[in-house]
């Protein structure tokens, strides 16, 4: 039996990978549609790093849950800072492919997103270190 909290883990996996597979859906009807026949490039960054955190969520973020040692409240805690981040990323990819205003966010950066940015280095960074030092501690 799996602990709830890293069921929990796997089920946000899933909804990542479904959303993913519409993306998909939206980057075929757009390369299906263009002259060049490619999709925007942030429909293309969306789908794509949708299909990479679905599979580190449940490849890495889950057993790193059901193995640690940590208590639930501190692995499910963890966990929703790493899969919030990976969400809030792919969102913002969405974002940029439906206003379609830039092919590259860096380039075209607002300074009003450094903390967005901080946030995401801290959180995704700090919510897998504390998961691996709790499998550490269990597990090593």
């Amino acid at each position: 039996m799996i602990r709830q909290e890293t069921a929990w883990v796997v089920f946000a996996a899933g909804v990542i990978f479904l959303v993913s597979l519409f993306l998909g859906v939206w980057k075929w009807q757009q390369s299906m549609s263009s002259p060049d026949g490619t999709a925007h490039r942030y429909v293309n960054v969306a789908h794509n790093a949708g299909l990479l955190y679905s599979f580190a969520t449940s490849a890495v973020v889950a057993p790193l849950v059901q193995f640690s040692g940590w208590p639930s409240a501190v692995n499910i805690t963890a966990a929703a800072v790493i899969v919030g981040m990976f969400v809030v990323t792919i969102a913002n990819y969405v974002r940029l492919a439906v206003e379609g205003r830039t092919d590259n966010q860096m380039r075209d950066r607002k300074s009003s997103l450094r903390g967005v940015r901080e946030a995401l280095i801290i959180g995704e960074i700090g919510g897998t270190a504390v998961l691996l030092a709790g499998f550490a501690s269990a597990q090593l």
